[in-house]
């Protein structure tokens, strides 16, 4: 058993990987983590560790993604996936109350169903500061989500540090990774080298300490530390996507009216997708639905997306009537005025926002074309 400090953690193989995944559902914990389904590397709920993706890594591109193989055996040496963890937090559709009428008299019940209590495996970096953005934005201030509080309370998060880019992350532009930042109770880093397929382990709460004191872990030898720390520096080298280096936050300030607008609106399909994937966006609406009898009814809360025409409708129409407003919207905010509200960017360079584009937008293009605009502007004799 491991006696080492939390920050010194220790070294668990694929064995001590399944003994962690049996503990947290012993503890009471809905075990969620990555697995193979569908041609693509979903969350969902895990019954055992053999469940993970082992061996299987990713090809992504703009528009593109597909499985391949690996032959390290490696369980999380691929980038992030359709899904985030705000599918679990902060879900698609929950039902709020219902509504019968019998006999004469109605009754109203708020769905007050206790949500699980999660253990989150395989949480990336760029993942883990989402989870910190969504805190700020459904349970800081006055008028906190009950709804996401009630599922975050309780969830133990298990980190995992990038070793293997995709040909979309730009986490390091955005400064949220690949090491993993504040926010987990336990993170892992892998190796799958000639000393063996094993994980670096340490612990970032009391809680994670109480855990790792029972993994079947032994002492992480400085050799072992090094080559942890050297590969998550080796995937912080071979990122697939940068940000222009410069203020995002003023540079959409300062392009509202370039021309880079019209051009991405001549291709983007305001289809929504890349709110769908992205693990920041929070916008919801209601929907009330009822039988035709019209006995019973409900009240749902479903994901909005600006991209919609009914997302800034008001009396007379709607605000953002053309692709261009609504793909601004989304970009400036997420980018810009997300600060003035919440003091951090809304992007934390996952990049899904770009595999998952049907017409394969590139947030960092975008960016990159706005930069370039403003420095001829800035050139142009006055």
């Amino acid at each position: 058993m491991s006696t080492l400090p939390p920050a010194e953690g220790a070294v668990i193989d694929k064995d001590g990987l399944a003994v962690l995944v049996d503990l947290l559902r012993a503890r009471g914990h809905t075990v969620v983590g990555p697995t193979v389904r569908d041609g693509a590397i979903v969350l969902e709920e895990l019954e055992s560790a053999a469940q993970l993706p082992y061996g299987w890594g990713v090809e992504l591109e703009a528009g593109q993604y597909r499985l391949r193989p690996r032959d390290d055996g490696a369980a999380f040496a691929n980038a992030a996936g359709p899904q985030s963890w705000k599918t679990f937090l902060h879900p698609a559709r929950v039902r709020q109350w219902k509504a019968e009428r019998t006999g004469g008299e109605l009754v109203i019940e708020a769905d007050d169903t206790a949500p699980p209590r999660y253990a989150f495996l395989g949480v990336r970096s760029c993942d883990l500061r989402a989870i910190g953005v969504q805190d700020r934005v459904l349970t800081a201030g006055p008028h906190s989500d009950p709804i996401y509080r009630g599922r975050r309370t309780g969830a133990l998060v298990v980190a995992v540090e990038c070793t293997e880019p995709g040909g979309t992350c730009f986490c390091v532009s955005m400064g949220t990774g690949p090491a993993a930042g504040p926010g987990y109770d336990l993170v892992l880093t892998e190796l799958a080298d000639d000393d063996g397929h094993r994980f670096w382990i340490r612990a970032g709460t009391p809680v994670g300490a109480e855990i790792l004191a029972e993994l079947p872990g032994r002492p992480a030898p400085e050799a072992t530390r090094t080559a942890a720390v050297n590969a998550v520096a080796s995937a912080a080298g071979r990122m697939g996507r940068t940000m222009p280096e410069t203020d995002l936050r003023r540079l959409m300030a300062e392009t509202l009216e370039a021309p880079r607008w019209d051009d991405v609106a001549s291709r983007c399909l305001t289809c929504g997708n890349c709110t769908m994937v992205c693990p920041t966006c929070f916008c919801t609406t209601t929907e009330d639905v009822t039988d035709l009898t019209g006995d019973h009814a409900e009240r749902w809360r479903v994901w909005d997306v600006c991209f919609d025409l009914d997302f800034s409708y008001l009396p007379g129409g709607p605000v953002r009537a053309s692709p261009r407003s609504r793909y601004r919207q989304w970009l400036t905010h997420k980018l810009g005025t997300w600060y003035d509200q919440f003091g951090s960017s809304g992007c934390v360079g996952c990049g899904r926002c770009i595999v998952w584009c049907p017409v394969a937008i590139d947030i960092t293009e975008e960016a990159a074309a706005l930069h370039d605009w403003t420095r001829r502007t800035e050139d142009e004799p006055r």
